[in-house]
């Protein structure tokens, strides 16, 4: 399995978004230093959720510090980016990082309303811009002379520069909330990010999305080596005993719904409306379903099940609501001491 850190340092107060940044720097460095795969960087606007906003601004900082990790996006929210404008800074970074770079794609939140009113759209609009958005970007890396006339986007110019590093270009990989988002990037063979679900949800999605390459017309190889660089998402907390990894996870569990919920409440037109009594509590609204917690031993018990439901790529959040830096480091060094070394990486 790969193992990969989910980066969204929440910031509760305009007066910590400094301090949880440099917090966030320090957890990526040490992320590379046990042997991690990648570092993915989201992008959110305006409430704290990820007190660092830009993950394009970010990742040059990473590609600055680090040598080996990979530089993941989960996500750029496209919405919000002028395709060209981001093919030009993603292919700047993939050689910044001399070919480090996954360009993790989606329209952005699927609840934010406000954050698409500060980019003067709104969420349609940004749902109905992603594909052409995707395909745009794709053309922008690769192309020459190029033309595009489409229904958002009018645009010509003789060649990008520079090329991306990799080639034809980096890793694209979309975040998909529905089985049917995933089923649809299954039928073009592109790999897909899964936010959490339960364990019997995320083995059928799997299965379904590795179907609908085979009947899509992919070949048994090509169709492994994209469900290779498929993704799945969990938190995380390691620590000597269950109590308390459970108490620390609890705790920033917490904080992060209640803000979370909050800035909804604030900031969405018309606030936000209370959950649905009548309908279960999504997966990534449970503790139980979100987090992997517990000792090394636990924590690797977990790890195992995920991958014997065909998870081969595990992206982690490895702090969840401001939690004390100095308790994640310690989570991460048991994880990357004590779990890592049980389960292969390449």
């Amino acid at each position: 399995m790969r193992f990969g850190s989910f980066v969204f340092p929440v910031s509760h107060h305009p007066e910590t978004d400094s301090a949880v940044i440099d917090s966030a720097l320090d957890e990526i460095l040490l992320a590379e230093q046990i042997g991690m795969h990648s570092v993915w960087l989201t992008e959110h606007h305006f409430d704290g959720a990820a007190a660092h906003a830009d993950p394009l601004v970010l990742g040059a900082a990473v590609a600055a510090s680090t040598r080996r990790v990979k530089i993941g996006f989960a996500v750029v929210e496209l919405a919000f980016h002028h395709p060209v404008r981001l093919a030009v800074q993603t292919s700047l970074l993939d050689n910044l990082s001399h070919g480090r770079l996954i360009v993790g794609t989606g329209r952005g939140s699927a609840y934010n309303h406000y954050e698409y009113l500060g980019f003067g759209i709104t969420m349609e609009d940004g749902l109905a811009r992603l594909d052409e958005a995707e395909q745009l970007l794709v053309k922008a890396w690769t192309g020459e002379d190029l033309h595009h006339r489409g229904e958002h986007w009018d645009v010509e110019f003789p060649r990008l520069r520079p090329r991306p590093y990799q080639q034809p270009y980096p890793p694209l990989i979309r975040a998909c909330i529905s089985e049917a988002s995933a089923i649809k990037m299954a039928e073009i063979g592109r790999p897909v990010m899964i936010g959490i679900q339960t364990p019997d949800t995320l083995q059928a999605r799997l299965e379904r999305y590795r179907a609908a390459m085979l009947d899509s017309g992919f070949s048994e190889p090509q169709t492994e080596a994209t469900l290779d660089q498929c993704w799945a998402s969990r938190d995380l907390f390691v620590a000597d005993s269950h109590g308390e990894a459970l108490e620390i996870a609890q705790a920033g569990f917490e904080r992060e719904r209640t803000h979370f919920r909050r800035a909804r409440e604030l900031y969405n037109p018309g606030g936000f409306p209370p959950p649905d009594p009548n309908r279960p509590v999504p997966a990534g609204e449970s503790l139980e379903h979100s987090f992997i917690l517990g000792t090394p031993t636990q924590v690797a018990e977990q790890v195992a099940a995920m991958r014997d439901i065909g998870v081969r790529n595990l992206m982690l959040k490895l702090n969840t609501g401001e939690m004390d830096t100095r308790q994640v480091q310690k989570s991460m060094r048991l994880f990357g001491e004590k779990v890592m070394p049980h389960f292969a990486q390449s």
